[in-house]
């Protein structure tokens, strides 16, 4: 507060103020101010607006994720398609399945895998869900689940309106338990 004080005596006025948080302007934000704000809360953290997604399935359909608004989304990001640890979770997405439908979200797994060899795994073991391909990585890197080895483990749930309600990223020979992401579906529907 001092620094700006000297920098700009009109502050020297606002000494009784704890913070500029504190602040009402008079003026609404113009349409620059907002997209400022709005592109600084997008993000790989709790409460930020999720990165957009656009890749696409085992199918080599697009899936974008602002066509999913209006309903809770669960991002499953896992190292490998046909790897003991991620078939394992996978698998068991795939028997927990009706408890997921009844959340009515939206559950998607994503790597980097190519989308012939998610289409070959889906098949192998019987997955419901979506499958996406990340082959640039820019979907990883943006959920921040990539490391300079592999991609990490991990779930994120978003909320209907699209933002992070939930994250939990485990040490990849572990994964996540159907019964907690199940629970963190259920508080943002």
């Amino acid at each position: 507060m001092e620094r700006l004080k000297l920098l700009c005596p009109v502050f020297a006025s606002f000494e009784h103020f704890s913070s500029f948080s504190s602040l009402s302007f008079r003026r609404s934000p113009d349409l620059e101010e907002v997209e400022e704000i709005m592109a600084n809360n997008i993000g790989p953290k709790i409460g930020q607006i999720a990165p957009e997604i656009n890749l696409p399935d085992g199918e080599g359909k697009r899936w974008k994720l602002s066509a999913a608004r209006g309903r809770a989304v669960v991002l499953f990001f896992y190292p490998g398609d046909e790897t003991p640890v991620c078939t394992k979770q996978l698998c068991s997405v795939r028997d927990n399945w009706s408890r997921y439908r009844e959340t009515g979200a939206e559950v998607i797994g994503i790597n980097s895998d190519s989308v012939e060899k998610h289409a070959g795994f889906a098949a192998n073991h019987k997955l419901p869900l979506r499958l996406l391909s990340d082959a640039e990585g820019s979907v990883v890197r943006a959920y921040d689940m990539k490391t300079p080895f592999y991609i990490k483990r991990g779930v994120v749930v978003i909320d209907k309106d699209g933002y992070i309600r939930y994250r939990k990223v485990v040490f990849p020979v572990f994964r996540p338990s159907d019964d907690e992401v199940i629970a963190a579906i259920r508080k943002v529907i």
